[in-house]
C-alpha cells in the first residue's frame, strides 16, 4: 500500500494509520481496495465501528470473536468479512497497536 493516501502521509512504515482522528469512511473504502478487502457492506461497518469504539475507549485490541459475537455475526467473521485482523484493524483506521499485538494478530491469520 502507498504510504500516500488522499495526498497526505496518513499510514506509518507497517501500514496502519498515524492518528485515527484522521479517519473517515471514504479512507475506509480506500483502504480496503489497497487491503483486497473489497466493497464494505453493513457487517463490515459493524466491526470496524466496534473495532474503533472499543480502541476509542480502551486503547487495545478486542478479541476478535468477541466483536463478532457482539456484532451477531458468526465467531470467525473478521476472517471471512476482512480475511484476519490486521487488515480489520487497518481498514478501521487505527494506529500501529504495536510490535506484540502486530504478532498475536498475524498469528491469527496463520
Amino acid at each position: 500500500m502507498s504510504d500516500q493516501i488522499h495526498g497526505t502521509a496518513l499510514v506509518g512504515p507497517e501500514g496502519f494509520l498515524v492518528d485515527p482522528r484522521h479517519w473517515d469512511e471514504p479512507l475506509a473504502r480506500a483502504l480496503a481496495q489497497d487491503l483486497g478487502v473489497g466493497e464494505l457492506r453493513q457487517d463490515h461497518w459493524r466491526v470496524i465501528e466496534h473495532l474503533r469504539a472499543h480502541y476509542l475507549a480502551y486503547g487495545t485490541l478486542p478479541w476478535g470473536s468477541h466483536v463478532c459475537r457482539h456484532q451477531g455475526l458468526p465467531d470467525d467473521c473478521i476472517h471471512t468479512l476482512f480475511g484476519g485482523p490486521v487488515e480489520a484493524w487497518k481498514v478501521a483506521g487505527l494506529p500501529d497497536p504495536g510490535e506484540e499485538a502486530r504478532a498475536y494478530m498475524l498469528n491469527q491469520e496463520a
